[in-house]
């Protein structure tokens, strides 16, 4: 007898201590791989996001300009990195539990993403430590569980804007991350991330992957479905610098970085 797998993501989403989310992912990931979920169900299902009390949220200008050169700067730094590692446990659990009706593999893309999350989160949680804080000591801001919700209404839209647009950016500000960190000291830190980026890489890539396989259900060209939505979300248009290998390892290809920074729109 296998058991439905979405009430299972469900409970893991919307728990709001930390542990506890962290091991109701790892343990649903177990039975996952041991074949006792079914992903066929379709019973519906309300969602609810979980978070801890703290940090508190605050609008993205609010969020204080983070000195690495200074030990409550690299604090504030990783804390900014902490928190997006957070939040990108609950967007792995929300892509899969969400979305019904998608081939097997996406669910088990998701739900595989959402454990290498978890343990993004607890790696740079320990570094964070490391400088005498912890997660929740400084606010810190929503934007990308925002794009979560205004994308809840559509797959497709979601793997255009979540991972493939705000999780890419992250790729273009690793690298720079990393050598503000080097040059404080930080080097564990610094090394940290070379882990991040190397997964978070195949997190775009998956994004893409389904991207493009949603639009070909749909006879979407998805170079020019993406750049359509980013213009009807007003979505942060991606920028120079990119991390362009990166980037076209994720699966963007180089005509179509150049064709964003070509077709950036004055807003």
């Amino acid at each position: 007898m296998t058991a439905s797998l979405f009430p299972r993501l469900a409970e893991a989403l919307a728990i709001s201590e930390i542990d506890q989310k962290i091991g109701l992912t790892v343990a649903l990931a177990a039975d996952w791989q041991a074949g006792k979920l079914d992903w066929q169900d379709t019973t519906p299902l309300t969602l609810t996001c979980g978070r801890p009390a703290k940090p508190e949220l605050v609008p993205h200008k609010q969020v204080l300009q983070r000195n690495p050169q200074t030990p409550e700067g690299r604090a504030r730094l990783l804390h900014a990195i902490v928190h997006i590692e957070f939040t990108a446990i609950n967007l792995a659990l929300d892509h899969a539990a969400r979305f019904r009706g998608l081939p097997r593999q996406y669910y088990a893309d998701w739900i595989a993403v959402a454990v290498e999350e978890a343990e993004h989160f607890q790696l740079l949680r320990q570094r964070l430590q490391a400088l005498g804080h912890d997660y929740g000591d400084f606010p810190a801001h929503a934007s990308l569980w925002d794009m979560a919700e205004k994308t809840e209404h559509d797959v497709l839209v979601r793997m255009a804007l979540v991972p493939r647009l705000l999780e890419a950016r992250g790729l273009d500000a690793t690298p720079p991350i990393q050598k503000k960190l080097a040059a404080a000291g930080d080097h564990e830190s610094a090394r940290a991330l070379d882990i991040i980026l190397r997964d978070e890489i195949g997190h775009v890539g998956l994004g893409d992957h389904w991207f493009r396989y949603l639009c070909s259900a749909r006879s979407l060209d998805p170079e020019a479905t993406y750049r359509r939505l980013l213009s009807e979300f007003r979505a942060p248009w991606p920028q120079a610098p990119m991390n362009e290998a990166a980037r076209l390892a994720a699966g963007f290809s180089a005509g179509e970085l150049a064709t964003l920074l070509a077709e950036k729109p004055a807003r």
